[in-house]
C-alpha cells in the first residue's frame, strides 16, 4: 500500500514548526528507517500516517485514502503503530487478550482473529505466556507483547517507534527477526531509530531529517556513507561504515558479511 506525502507542514498549537515542506513516496513493501536528532520531526512525521496528527498544510495519502478524510480508528486497519514505550500501549489482564484486542476491534471474524493471534504469538515467541499479565513480564518481553498486538492486526503498514531502546542484545535479535518476517510477507515497515547499527543491518532505505525537512533520502548504503552531511543532524554512520572508510574501502559496508567480503577482496592479495 503506497504512502504519498506532499508538501507536508505541521505547526503545533504552541507555534513550534515541526515539519516544513516534506514530500515523500514510500512504495508497498519498502523497509524504511527515519533518523535524525531529537526534534528533527521524526515522530511528528509518522503520526501523520495514522491520523494521530493532521497536516497544517499539505497532504498524506495511504493507498487512496487522504488521512484528513478518515478517522484514526479507520486508519488503524491500514497503519499499525508500535509505541516506543510498551507501557503506553498495554492494558488488558493477559497476553492473549492483549494480542487479540486489535483484530477484534477491526471486526475480523472469530476464526481469523484466532489465526492472527496464533501467528503473532509464534512470531514473537510468546506462545508460553498467553495467560501472563503483561506487567508481570520484563520490559523486553512487554516490548514483544506490544509488537504482537500490532502484528495481529495484519495491517499492510507497520511503524516501529525506537524499537531497540532499552532492549538487550537477545531481544534486539528477536525484533530483527520479526522485521525480516514482515519483509517476507510484503509489509511496509517504517522505523524511527537512533540505533544506527540496527538501522544499517535491517533497513534498505534511510531518510534523515533535519529541522522538519528531508536532509537525505536514498538506499541505506548511499545515505549512511555520507558522514559529513549526516553530522549536521548529529547522526554518526554505523561502526562498520566508519571502519571501512578508515581502511579505504571503495564501497560502504553495512553488515559483517559485506565488510568481510570487501576486506578479503581488497586485502587478500
Amino acid at each position: 500500500m503506497k504512502i504519498e506525502i506532499k508538501d507536508l507542514h505541521h505547526t503545533y498549537s504552541a507555534g513550534v514548526k515541526a515539519l516544513d515542506g516534506i514530500s515523500l513516496v514510500i512504495e508497498t513493501g519498502e523497509q524504511v528507517a527515519i533518523v535524525g536528532q531529537n526534534g528533527a520531526g521524526k515522530t511528528t512525521l509518522v503520526k501523520h500516517l495514522n491520523g494521530l496528527l493532521q497536516p497544517s498544510s499539505g497532504s498524506v495519502t495511504i493507498g487512496e485514502w487522504d488521512t484528513r478524510e478518515h478517522q484514526v480508528a479507520k486508519l488503524a486497519a491500514r497503519v499499525g503503530y508500535v509505541f516506543q514505550n510498551p507501557d503506553e500501549q498495554l492494558f488488558t489482564k493477559n497476553v492473549a487478550q492483549e494480542v487479540a484486542f486489535g483484530p477484534r476491534n477491526l471486526g475480523y471474524p472469530v476464526e481469523k482473529v484466532a489465526a492472527l493471534v496464533a501467528d503473532a504469538l509464534t512470531l514473537t515467541e510468546l506462545n508460553d505466556q498467553t495467560e501472563t499479565n503483561p506487567y508481570d513480564l520484563s520490559p523486553s518481553w512487554r516490548k514483544m507483547v506490544a509488537l504482537a498486538s500490532i502484528i495481529a492486526m495484519d495491517t499492510p503498514i507497520i511503524i516501529f517507534d525506537e524499537p531497540t531502546t532499552g532492549q538487550d542484545a537477545v531481544n534486539i535479535t528477536r525484533i530483527a527477526h520479526v522485521i525480516a518476517a514482515l519483509r517476507e510477507r510484503g509489509k511496509t515497515v517504517l522505523t524511527i531509530t537512533h540505533d544506527i547499527d540496527f538501522c544499517a543491518e535491517n533497513f534498505d532505505r534511510v531518510i534523515a531529517l533535519l529541522q522538519g525537512q528531508v536532509l537525505l533520502d536514498g538506499p541505506a548504503a548511499e545515505v549512511l556513507g555520507q558522514q559529513e552531511i549526516l553530522a549536521r543532524t548529529y547522526v554518526d554512520p554505523p561502526q562498520l561504515v566508519r571502519l571501512g572508510l578508515k581502511l579505504g574501502y571503495q564501497s560502504v559496508t553495512r553488515t559483517q558479511t559485506e565488510f568481510l567480503k570487501v576486506y578479503r577482496n581488497q586485502f587478500s592479495a
